[in-house]
Formats: C-alpha cells, sequence, structure tokens
C-alpha cells in the first residue's frame, strides 16, 4: 500500500495513527505515576524545607530513595520553589525539548525535507519507543544527559572543538554512567575535550561538596558502593550484562568483569576506527551502547542511549534492521519473563533488549559517511592509473606557482601534499546527512568539499515498585 500523497491524506493518516498511538499508550503500557520525579521532588523538599538528609529520604510507603551524585540534588534545588505538578509539567518540556533535540543533531540538516508529514510520522513512532514511555512517565532525566552529550558529539564533528567536553562533564557530574563518554574522548586522543570534561565533571562535584558536604561524603564513601540502594539486579527491568548474569544465577563478580572488559575492549578498538574515519556519530554511538551493557543496572529507560544507534542504521542504508529492532524495543517483550526467566526461552526473551544493544555494539556499520564529509583514504587505481590527456596541462601548470597541486590533485585524485586520494572507497558512502553538521576540522582536521513499576510493564503494577530512579550507577 502506497503512501497518500495529498496533503489531506496524509492529515487523515496521521491523525489516525496518532489515534491509535495514544490509545496503546495510555492502556498497553502503565503509566509510572512519576515516581522517579516524585523521588527528587521529595529529597529536595525533604532536605531543604524539613532539614532532612539527602539520602534518607524515602518515597512514602517504598524503600526507594536518592542514588544520584550530590551534583544531580544541587540542580534539582530549583523544584524546592514549585509545586509536584508545576515539577512535573517543567519535566515534561525539559524531556520534550531535549528529544527533539537529540533527533535534529541525529537526523542532521536534511530533516527539512520530510516536512510536517515526516515530522508526525517520526512522533508517532517515537511515543511507542518504550525507553522514551518510560522516560516521560517516570519523570527520568536520561534524555536531558543524552542531549548534553549529543552537544559535544557536534562540536566535534563540526571542528568547534573549543568548548567540546563541558556537556560530556556536566552528564558525568549528574549520573556515572556518561562518564564513559570522558572515555571516549581519550581513545580518540582529543586531550584537550577530555581535560575540559574531567574538569567540568570535577568543579561540578566540588560545588556539590561545598553546597552539600555531609551528602557529599555519605555517597562517595558509603551510598555509592551500597549495591542494596540499586535494588534487585535479576529484576528483568535490568537490562545490563550484570542483569543476565543475575537472572541465570550467576554471583561470580569475576565472570561479570570478564565480560564488562570484553565490552570495553570491543568498544575501544571500534570508536577509535569510528574516530579515525571522521564518523563521531558512530563513536558516539557505540559509547552509548557500551555504557549500558557495563554499567550495573541498566533500567529499560536507559536505553534511550541507543536512540543515535538507530541513526546510524538508517544512514548506512539499513532501514529495515533499524526499523526491526526499533520495534522489539516498543513491544514491552521482556515483561513477559516478569515472573519466572528460567529456561532457554526465559534467558533468550528476558534479556531480548540487552541482545539488541550487544549486537549493535558488534556490527553497528561505521564510516558511512555522507558525500560532504566524507573520509579520505589512498586509491590504489588513483596512484596506479595511466597517463591521462590532463598530463599536458600539468606540465604546463607545472610553471605557475601554486598551480600545480590543484592541477594535479583534479588529474589524478590525490590531494596534495598529503599523497591521500580524494575520492572514496565505494563501501563507505550513503548518501545520507549524518547529523554531525559538516565544517572544518571534522574527522582529522581536513577541509572537505561539499503507573508506579519502575518500567513500562504490560503488567499491574507491583505494591512496592522497583523505582528506577534509586540507582547508583544509572
Amino acid at each position: 500500500m502506497k503512501p497518500p500523497r495529498a496533503d489531506r491524506g496524509r492529515l487523515l493518516l496521521l491523525l489516525a495513527l496518532a489515534a491509535a498511538v495514544t490509545v496503546f499508550t495510555a492502556t498497553v503500557p502503565l503509566l509510572r505515576d512519576w515516581f522517579d520525579l516524585r523521588v527528587y521532588y521529595g529529597t529536595v523538599n525533604s532536605w531543604i524545607h524539613d532539614g532532612g538528609r539527602v539520602y534518607d529520604y524515602r518515597v512514602p510507603g517504598t524503600p526507594y530513595g536518592f542514588t544520584y551524585p550530590p551534583f544531580a540534588a544541587v540542580v534539582m534545588l530549583p523544584m524546592a520553589l514549585v509545586g509536584l505538578r508545576t515539577a512535573i509539567v517543567t519535566a515534561l518540556l525539559l524531556n520534550l525539548a531535549a528529544l527533539v533535540f537529540a533527533v535534529r543533531v541525529c537526523v542532521g540538516p536534511r530533516w527539512r525535507r520530510y516536512g510536517w508529514y515526516g515530522a508526525g510520522l517520526a512522533a508517532c513512532a517515537l511515543a511507542l519507543f518504550e525507553p522514551l514511555r518510560d522516560t516521560f512517565s517516570f519523570g527520568q532525566v536520561n534524555l536531558l544527559l543524552l542531549a548534553l552529550v549529543l552537544v559535544d558529539a557536534g562540536l566535534l564533528a563540526s571542528g568547534r572543538t573549543r568548548w567540546a567536553g563541558v556537556g560530556i562533564g556536566l552528564a558525568a557530574a549528574v549520573k556515572l554512567t556518561p562518564a564513559l563518554f570522558i572515555g571516549l574522548l581519550l581513545v580518540a586522543r582529543r586531550w584537550r575535550a577530555a581535560g575540559v570534561a574531567t574538569a567540568v565533571a570535577a568543579a561540578a562535584t566540588a560545588l556539590a561538596a561545598l553546597v552539600a558536604p555531609d551528602a557529599s561524603r555519605f555517597y562517595w564513601t558509603r551510598a555509592l558502593w551500597d549495591t542494596t540502594r540499586v535494588g534487585r539486579l535479576d529484576y528483568v527491568s535490568n537490562q545490563s550484562l550484570q542483569g543476565v548474569l543475575a537472572r541465570l544465577g550467576v554471583e561470580s563478580r569475576a565472570v561479570w568483569a570478564v565480560l564488562v572488559l570484553a565490552a570495553l575492549g570491543w568498544w575501544a578498538w571500534r570508536a577509535r576506527r569510528a574516530v579515525a574515519v571522521g564518523d563521531w556519530q558512530a563513536a558516539f554511538a557505540l559509547t552509548g551502547l557500551t555504557a549500558c551493557l557495563v554499567s550495573p543496572v541498566t533500567w529499560v529507560h536507559h536505553l534511550v542511549w541507543l536512540l543515535p544507534s538507530f541513526a546510524v542504521l538508517i544512514r548506512a542504508g539499513r532501514p529495515r534492521v533499524a526499523g526491526a529492532l526499533y520495534a522489539v524495543l516498543c513491544t514491552s517483550v521482556v515483561w513477559l519473563w516478569f515472573d519466572d526467566a528460567s529456561g532457554v526461552g526465559g534467558f533468550l526473551g528476558s534479556n531480548a533488549y540487552t541482545w539488541i544493544t550487544l549486537g549493535l555494539l558488534v556490527w553497528l556499520p561505521v564510516g558511512h559517511l555522507p558525500a560532504g564529509r566524507r573520509p579520505m583514504s589512498r586509491s590504489t587505481s588513483a596512484t596506479a592509473a595511466p597517463p591521462s590527456a590532463a598530463a599536458p596541462a600539468i606540465s604546463a601548470a607545472s610553471d605557475q606557482p601554486g598551480a600545480l597541486s590543484a592541477s594535479t590533485a583534479a588529474a589524478t585524485g590525490v590531494v596534495p601534499g598529503t599523497g591521500v586520494d580524494s575520492g572514496v572507497d565505494s563501501g563507505v558512502d550513503s548518501g545520507v546527512d549524518s547529523g554531525f553538521g559538516p565544517g572544518p576540522g571534522n574527522g582529522h582536521g581536513r577541509t572537505r568539499s561539499a503507573s508506579s513499576e519502575p518500567t513500562g510493564s504490560t503488567r499491574p503494577a507491583a505494591a512496592n515498585p522497583q523505582s528506577s530512579s534509586s540507582r547508583a550507577s544509572s
């Protein structure tokens, strides 16, 4: 069936899709009743208005409280000035703005060609994505952190590196997981950006220590290492490598450490390859995937870090693969094994999102850049090319100062002064904008031409929800 071409037909189709999505999101995945936001809000109000301690607060009727670094509590202080409803509305608007920004960065300037119709279809698809549903209905902060990290991705890709690292540093100070992006900067040998990110994270942590010295002392000496504050590792929402082991009954820290080191080693190799060809989008996507795998706890809503990977797949000309994997992440399928994850079916099904994350880390395409931002590599055909009709022109141009290099490049396809072919391997170009805008310094700096349940479950919410916000590692 072909999509309608007339505006009226498109509008009717969009309205029908929006209605179906609304029914689905209102009935299938239970709303989370802003549980994580209520943790943040209650913590800040208890701290400011009641003289309580940050890490002593618990949501009434539950054992769950605040487990982010102290800087996160400092950033959330404005919530003490408003009511809970205002905080909820503000959180929704901030998450929506962060989502729009993240999509804009991942898709790139060509998003305009799709117009209102494409934007409407994308909105319907995003509304079905379980990690996004949970992020909004929990009032979580992961989308905001993703947006901060993508700011740095755009700066690095465009060559405007003066402020690169600030976003990553702030994100790492709010939550520990984004600190892996500092590792990416080190792997990429972007020493200045890595230094900026580290300095920003350290400064933010120091600020929190000045504002809340007791909370900072307690967090870094006790709360961070107290795994009982994190929640059940075998809970089906935990889609990390640790979660897989926990559901298998494997408690060995050594086994988990080996898996983590293997994932980090593979990530470092692939990320460095991506940076070497100027593919910062793939490098950041790989880092987000790895962060989800190696974190001891990765609740379903943390998987918003997978969004850049789908943009990379589409850019690489694999929309069907992207669509299939994305569809699985819209189904809440892991919750079918909420009560019992035993057997082969339980092993495969309850860890479905982990398998997707792991598969993307292993096979995500790297180096598929748009035509205007292709990496330059030596071409054997160029170096072995026979004399051409342009040879006389080259000879004549050799008498003109500065003209030889340009004429030679035109005839041979070799970039003067580099010995590098200006063409591109046919396997590299996908013909799609990368989303990380063109500019000098991209790649190697060369200038190129043109409910209360903690996750989206289909089951009734438990009496004591396992809040995804109360995780020290999240």
